[in-house]
């Protein structure tokens, strides 16, 4: 029987897969693990803040796009599309299931720069080639589609209609938890204070739960957002992702615009979509360092003296708007390349990475949470190959290269 609550202690004391952060990601994880007919071990997620109302996840944006310029992004968002646009299908048919709105507006990325138009027009091609929608658009395209943007600075854009825009990935998130709950994953409201390996230091052998149990693992997953690099030193690695915030803000217009606003990426950072009858704003500050785990101040001088005036700007109808609602959260920053990192650690086999998102996390989440899935069951990829976002890169310091970065 589902149930919300969580226990605070473990029933037993050996567990197949301990997956420390029960948010997006781990719970991604817990359900592709549960719901393979391979895997018949045991599975514990824990969670120190069942509420999640510090969590990534609790402050996304909840978006998907293809426009990605490395294939294997592009493919991990095709995956994510289409399970969400299936998503009652993959849960086996459960009536209870909802469908997941989908908004496809797209995203709007505005070149003006040669360079940038250069680089947009190369990522087009590559993402044609997979099979995405992407449209390598001129300024008269541009004004045609959307006369609502002023275009004086651009000269060139990429937009993509088909499987971009919105979609309720909370939604999601509940239906991977108590589905998970039901397929037998045991869920504890507990923190993780250390992490032992065996005498040789290859294998991770316990984990010491703050309320004093000591658990014997056969596996471990790091799911645990902007902290992982905290979980990760538990072992002595180093991990390159720290929680660094992103400022968002809804807003009503005087004048709507007549049509969806895609999700625009304006050159100067700020990105703006429609959110229902309201308008959705974001991006990073100026200045961008690491920040306290439990830093969610807001920074207001954002809003008044960098967002509004360059919304003002690329469209002129927002020169009269209203700020509703707003709101800071922490990206899981991977400081080497902001891609994710994937898999098992190169020495401590059984301890394996689901990190470092900066941002991709929830639209990745399907296939990540796949593909960790079948690395436990299967001691390999089967589905897409997610080596190259591997942790021998963190070693090695070969940074994934990833253009379309926001």
């Amino acid at each position: 029987m589902y149930t919300n609550q969580l226990l605070a202690e473990p029933k037993k004391s050996t567990y197949d897969v301990i997956i420390i952060g029960g948010a997006m990601l781990g719970s991604s994880v817990a359900w592709f693990l549960a719901k393979n007919a391979d895997f018949d071990g045991s599975i514990l997620v824990i969670e120190k803040d069942p509420s999640y109302e510090f969590t990534s996840t609790s402050h996304t944006n909840s978006c998907m796009r293809q426009q990605f310029s490395a294939e294997i992004n592009i493919k991990i968002s095709q995956f994510g599309a289409n399970f969400v646009k299936n998503f009652q299908e993959y849960m086996g048919g459960d009536e209870r299931v909802p469908q997941i709105p989908f908004h496809q507006y797209g995203y709007m990325y505005l070149a003006d720069n040669p360079i940038f138009a250069q680089t947009l027009k190369e990522a087009q091609i590559i993402q044609e080639k997979c099979g995405a929608g992407t449209k390598h658009m001129s300024v008269d395209q541009i004004e045609n589609d959307y006369p609502f943007y002023m275009l004086d600075d651009i000269i060139a854009a990429n937009h993509n209609l088909i499987d971009e825009g919105y979609f309720d990935g909370n939604t999601i998130f509940d239906w991977w938890k108590r589905s998970a709950k039901e397929n037998g994953v045991e869920y504890v409201n507990n923190e993780v204070v250390s992490i032992e390996k065996n005498s040789t230091g290859n294998y991770v052998e316990t984990i010491t739960l703050k309320s004093g149990e000591k658990i014997n693992a056969g596996q471990v997953v790091n799911a645990t957002g902007p902290r992982a690099s905290l979980t990760a030193r538990m072992l002595g690695i180093q991990l390159p992702v720290e929680p660094r915030k992103r400022y968002t803000f809804i807003f009503d217009a005087e004048k709507p615009l007549d049509r969806d606003l895609p999700l625009t990426i304006d050159p100067s950072g700020v990105h703006m979509r429609s959110e229902g009858q309201y308008y959705l704003a974001g991006c990073p500050p100026d200045v961008d360092p690491a920040v306290e785990y439990d830093d969610f101040t807001q920074d207001h001088n954002i809003w008044q003296e960098k967002v509004w005036p360059i919304l003002a700007n690329r469209i002129p109808q927002f020169e009269s708007i209203k700020l509703l609602n707003s709101w800071a959260g922490h990206y899981a920053f991977n400081t080497l390349d902001q891609n994710a990192i994937v898999g098992p650690h190169s020495y401590v086999k059984n301890f394996l990475f689901v990190n470092g998102f900066s941002g991709h996390g929830f639209q990745q989440s399907p296939a990540m949470g796949r593909g960790i899935a079948e690395m436990i069951t299967y001691g390999e990829y089967r589905t897409l190959d997610l080596s190259p976002f591997g942790f021998a890169r963190i070693e090695n310091n070969e940074p994934f290269i990833e253009k379309a970065v926001i």
